[in-house]
């Protein structure tokens, strides 16, 4: 028996990060994890980009990457799936060092044009726009993506992205 799958629901956007381990694997896994859930359906998913890492020094580079669903949960579910999917994949959240290793990162960025600022969850992600790491693979999937506190489509906010390091001009 397949899964039903949203026909209709939010669109919502989410990033995709690994440095440790098998990085691809860890992001093919990550995805495959979302999209077997019964109330997501992975619509699109960025090419695997390797950056350089932002914090902790001595770690190596990141695989990153964005994907854009369709979901019947609410933010704070999907941020739930998105959290144990993490620890699938031996994240350990409170053990970590702040912008450090780790296996898998998934970052809820957008949740269609909501805006959210609760404990635990800011939607949009406070940072979607100064990124590179996030934008870029963003860009790929969805530059008509509106960021709603900044009213500007992902397109917008990536042409705006000087030398393509993170800074907003």
């Amino acid at each position: 028996m397949t899964a039903h799958k949203p026909a209709d629901g939010t669109v919502a956007s989410i990033a995709l990060g690994s440095n440790l381990g098998d990085r691809a694997a860890n992001l093919r896994g990550a995805v495959e994890a979302l999209n077997q859930h019964e109330a997501i359906e992975v619509l699109r998913v960025s090419d695997f980009l390797e950056t350089e890492p932002m914090g902790a020094p001595g770690q190596g580079p990141y695989l990153n990457a964005a994907m854009k669903a369709v979901t019947a949960l609410e933010p704070r579910e999907l941020l739930e799936v998105c959290l144990a999917i993490e620890r699938q994949f031996g994240r350990i959240r409170d053990q970590e060092i702040r912008w450090g290793p780790r296996t898998l990162d998934l970052d809820l960025l957008l949740y269609g044009e909501q805006i959210i600022d609760e404990p635990g969850l800011t939607v949009p992600h406070p940072h979607l726009h100064e990124r590179r790491f996030v934008l870029e693979p963003l860009m790929m999937i969805g530059p008509e993506l509106v960021h709603p506190i900044r009213n500007e489509t992902v397109a917008e906010m990536w042409s705006r992205l000087t030398d393509r390091s993170g800074a907003m001009e």
